[in-house]
């Protein structure tokens, strides 16, 4: 029997191949959206589940609060560490590390010229619990002892073969390793690499009691917090949160007398860490939860609009098929077996359509490779949960799309279908109104997506090329080395200023820069500077914490910054005046600019006021900035090229600022950006957004108008021969396409009005999260409905035109 249903599909394909094609075209497109999709999902949210009792490690967290402002971070006060360790009870585990990016020279005796690895990457400053939180395998050297002394490093096994290739790594143990040209180690363990998804990719583990010889600390400043500095603990399994945050909140407290400098502890959940981006996450790549279900929700959608546009095509061709339902309830079928029979020719459909969607997988990945993360691939597809949510997809697939179908179908009349075929396809017993619904329901998504795609876009050119207060076009920066060391050591801070000062005049005579300075940040930065500021106003103190930028005159010309008040700052080896901007003049409680000049705060004088400009993305609003000059610690060049003329301009003025470069400093890697290529980043998630907005768009476009094609096949098929009688008494072709096509569009139209207010409120909650944000204008929602009308009319013409112009003999001749 089921080798029969089998051959029936099959032979019901090869008889309807058009309309096969489109089924399966549909259900491809929804499948390979929901595989992807849920690899996606399935990698972000397996992150961090294979440590041992992962639900009770946490990380202790700093959100610091003050008067104007609140600023989270991921690490804590150094001295807050040992204190906690030796105090806090409750906990099973504690775990510090700091990370850092040194300079990692290797002496290897069998070359003449020792290994140097420039900002080495994934290393960190931890003790013996790091190994116990993570479950390392030990390839040589023990857990429990590796990281007892200073001066000691653990390595992973790809770190080991990087720095010591073709010697067993057991034989590395022993060796030395030389980090910033100051502290040497010796190798006391190796470990293999974690093959588990998590973000604790280190490599490189220095013992924590060799921190305070390695890294400028202050181990008594209970006021400083660095992301630098982290801190997690492994809770006892009695143990409650609450009670462990609030004894690290009070041995805080009892430290900081400080009244401004309110510190916030809580311990965020190991599983919260590769979503939260109020915190960091190691510099690796944060997934973002409303995103995730963003992106399960429009694989709902495709695959719904796949199974609707399915069951629209099925019962667009039930009356070619009624008389072979007769036919066969005549001999004997039973409706069950109807059913299933329609029910096996929708599984083989969605079977292939699967196997169309896996062949597709890689192109997706592909063409999406900005989008989705890196570690995910074609093999995935191999994993045992993969193939269980491919199974599961088929089945449900092919019950959502086959069921009604199948349902109506088997419900014919033998007798009536048998005298009368075209009986079958009135409205009375075919029930329009779903189709009609169905199809309403693929337009308001698709007209969803597509008002959705319009206003994103727009906020994404309205952040690109508003006036951001600075000038962003044709400027690059360049890095310069400054050592930590030149903290404490003044000559040799001194030294590394003058050979930035000699790099810098030297690049200045090159032809094709424009201008060229010394200063630290961009005016607009993904980072910032903060730091505590005091003005008294005659009356008290006012205190706040504001954004701090180096630069001088010749930063704030090169950039454009223009003056509300004052002058810019002069060229300085140390702080001696301050540029605010208009934010902190008015902060300050200064009716005009020109009122804040002269006054002084944290002991120098304001010699300038700047206009208001944007140092963060449009989501923030202007906040208080100070600019001072303080040459030896601004490590920043900052080069306006001038403008190209040729293609290779600029490509060879940053040849000779690369020549120039390396005459200073021949051991450092050149690299430079774009400043206003820094500037897009601030909204890459939005254009990963706007893309994956115009795809689905285009999906769900395509899907519908495949489900209104359906439609208007089954509703000319239905109305054949009144076509025919109307061409017979005069009727034109254009008469009777418009007699058609009025009511779909009709159904278009109706799906505007549904989605036009569900996309205004979601959208203009979209924006809430941008301080400054384009309008939603009228003209948005006209443009993208006389889009999907223009769309509509096409796909309906296709088979419209055809049924008007077809011969109305054929149509008449036979009842």
């Amino acid at each position: 029997m089921l080798k029969n249903y089998f051959k029936i599909a099959f032979r019901n394909f090869r008889h309807n191949k058009i309309f096969s094609f489109i089924n399966i075209t549909g259900l491809a497109i929804g499948i390979s959206a929901s595989l992807v999709i849920y690899l996606i999902v399935s990698y972000d949210f397996s992150f961090d589940k294979f440590e041992n009792g992962h639900d009770r490690i946490y990380r202790v967290v700093s959100d610091m609060k003050f008067p104007d402002n609140d600023f989270k971070n991921s690490g804590v006060p150094l001295p807050l560490i040992p204190a906690a360790e030796k105090q806090i009870t409750g906990v099973e585990l504690f775990a510090p590390f700091s990370s850092d990016k040194p300079d990692v020279r290797i002496n290897r005796p069998e070359v003449n010229k020792p290994d140097l690895y420039k900002k080495q990457t994934s290393i960190i400053y931890t003790d013996n619990n790091y190994f116990k939180l993570l479950q390392y395998k030990w390839l040589a050297g023990s857990a429990k002892t590796a990281l007892s002394n200073p001066y000691a490093t653990v390595l992973t096994e790809s770190r080991a073969k990087a720095y010591f290739p073709g010697d067993d790594v057991s034989k590395d143990i022993g060796k030395t390793i030389t980090y910033n040209d100051t502290i040497t180690t010796t190798v006391t363990g190796i470990v293999k690499d974690i093959d588990e998804i998590t973000d604790f990719t280190f490599k490189e583990f220095i013992s924590y009691t060799t921190l305070p010889q390695a890294q400028f600390t202050d181990e008594n400043n209970w006021g400083g917090v660095s992301s630098v500095d982290q801190f997690f603990v492994k809770l006892n399994p009695n143990t409650t949160v609450a009670a462990v945050q609030k004894q690290i909140q009070q041995l805080f407290d009892k430290h900081q007398k400080d009244a401004y400098l309110k510190n916030i502890f809580s311990l965020q959940p190991l599983s919260d860490i590769h979503f939260n981006s109020d915190y960091d996450n190691f510099d690796q790549r944060l997934a973002h939860r409303p995103t995730l279900y963003g992106l399960l929700a429009v694989a709902a959608i495709l695959l719904l609009l796949g199974c609707i546009n399915f069951i629209n095509l099925t019962t667009a061709q039930a009356v070619q098929r009624a008389k072979e339902i007769g036919i066969r309830k005549t001999m004997g079928s039973s409706k069950q077996q109807l059913i299933i029979q329609f029910l096996t020719e929708t599984f083989l459909l969605t079977l292939i359509a699967t196997i169309f969607s896996i062949i597709l997988i890689p192109f997706i990945i592909k063409l999406f490779a900005d989008f989705i993360p890196p570690a995910i691939n074609i093999n995935m597809l191999m994993s045992a949960d993969v193939i269980v949510f491919i199974i599961a997809l088929v089945l449900l697939v092919s019950l959502l799309s086959g069921f009604y179908p199948a349902l109506i179908l088997s419900k014919y009349n033998p007798a009536i279908v048998l005298k009368n075929q075209s009986a079958v396809g009135s409205s009375s017993t075919r029930k329009i109104w779903i189709r009609k619904s169905l199809t309403v329901t693929q337009f308001v998504f698709a007209q969803a997506f597509i008002i959705a795609a319009i206003i994103v876009s727009l906020q994404i050119q309205y952040a690109l090329h508003k006036d951001l207060g600075f000038k962003k076009d044709s400027i690059i920066t360049v890095q310069t080395p400054f050592n930590v060391s030149y903290f404490t050591d003044s000559a040799a801070r001194e030294k590394s200023s003058s050979n930035r000062q000699a790099c810098l005049h030297q690049m200045q005579n090159i032809t094709g820069i424009a201008d060229a300075c010394i200063g630290s940040g961009s005016p607009a930065s993904s980072g910032a500077n903060m730091q505590t500021m005091k003005f008294n106003n005659g009356k008290k103190d006012i205190e706040t914490t504001v954004e701090v930028k180096h630069g001088d005159a010749d930063y704030f010309k090169l950039y454009n910054l223009k003056l509300a008040a004052g002058r810019y700052l002069q060229k300085s080896d140390t702080l001696s005046e301050y540029v605010i901007n208009e934010a902190y003049s008015k902060f300050l409680g200064f009716k005009t600019p020109q009122d804040a000049i002269g006054k002084i705060i944290n002991g120098f004088p304001i010699v300038g006021v700047v206009r208001d400009f944007y140092s963060q993305s449009l989501r923030s609003q202007i906040k208080p900035l100070v600019f001072y000059s303080q040459l030896p610690f601004e490590t920043t060049l900052h080069i306006a090229l001038k403008p190209e003329t040729s293609s290779n301009e600029w490509k060879a003025t940053i040849a000779k600022i690369n020549k120039t470069y390396k005459t200073f400093y021949p051991d450092e890697e050149f690299s430079y950006t774009f400043f206003d290529e820094s500037i897009a980043k601030f909204y890459e998630s939005e254009q990963h957004t706007s893309s994956l907005l115009k795809w689905a768009a285009g999906l769900a476009i395509f899907i519908s108008c495949l489900g209104l094609l359906g439609l208007v096949i089954y509703t000319t098929n239905q109305r054949r021969k009144e076509i025919g009688v109307r061409k017979v008494l005069g009727a034109s072709i254009a008469q009777i396409v418009t007699l058609i096509s009025k009511d779909f569009m009709k159904l278009v139209l109706l799906a505007f009005v549904i989605a036009a207010p569900i996309a205004w409120f979601g959208m203009n909650k979209w924006l809430q999260s941008f301080a400054y944000r384009t309008n939603i204008s009228w003209w948005i929602f006209f443009a993208s409905g006389v889009f999907m009308i223009v769309i509509a009319l096409l796909t309906l013409s296709i088979q419209t035109i055809k049924a008007a112009g077809a011969n109305p003999v054929k149509s008449l001749r036979t009842e």
